[in-house]
C-alpha cells in the first residue's frame, strides 16, 4: 500500500470509531438494486455518471426521438414535413422543460456548440 491509502484507511476507521456515519441516510438499510441489466455492459459506466448527475431516462428518450425525427426530416417529401416538424417542436419543448427544472439553459449558444461537438464524435465512432 502507498502512503495516500494508508492515509485514507486510517481516516476511515477514525471516522467510523468516533460514529460520523452512524446519521448517514439509509444507515442501517439494505441498498436498493439497481438492475442494469438492460443497458450495454460499455455503457453502464456513461449511465450511472448521468443518473448521478440528475439526468433521467426520459432525457434520454427525448433527444434520441428527437434524433430520429430530424433524421426523418432530411429524408421525407413536403407533404410530411410540417407534421414531423410539429412533433419535433412538441419534443423539443419537453426537453426544454425537463432541463430548465434543473437548471439547465438548453438554448445558449455555448450548450449548443458543445452539444455539436458531442454528436459529431459520437457520429465519427458509430
Amino acid at each position: 500500500m502507498d502512503f495516500f491509502q494508508i492515509l485514507s484507511e486510517d481516516r476511515i476507521k477514525k471516522a467510523y470509531q468516533d460514529g460520523e456515519f452512524n446519521n448517514l441516510p439509509g444507515f442501517g438499510k439494505p441498498m436498493k438494486y439497481e438492475d442494469l441489466s438492460g443497458i450495454p455492459e460499455e455503457l453502464r459506466m456513461a449511465y450511472k455518471i448521468m443518473k448521478n448527475a440528475g439526468y433521467t431516462g426520459e432525457e434520454g428518450q427525448l433527444r434520441q426521438e428527437m434524433m430520429g425525427i430530424e433524421d426523418l426530416l432530411k429524408k421525407c417529401d413536403e407533404n410530411e414535413r410540417d407534421q414531423l416538424q410539429k412533433r419535433l417542436n412538441e419534443k423539443l419543448i419537453r426537453f426544454n422543460q425537463l432541463m430548465s427544472k434543473r437548471g439547465v439553459r438548453t438554448n445558449s449558444s455555448v450548450f449548443k456548440n458543445y452539444e455539436l461537438k458531442v454528436q459529431s464524435k459520437i457520429n465519427k465512432q458509430s
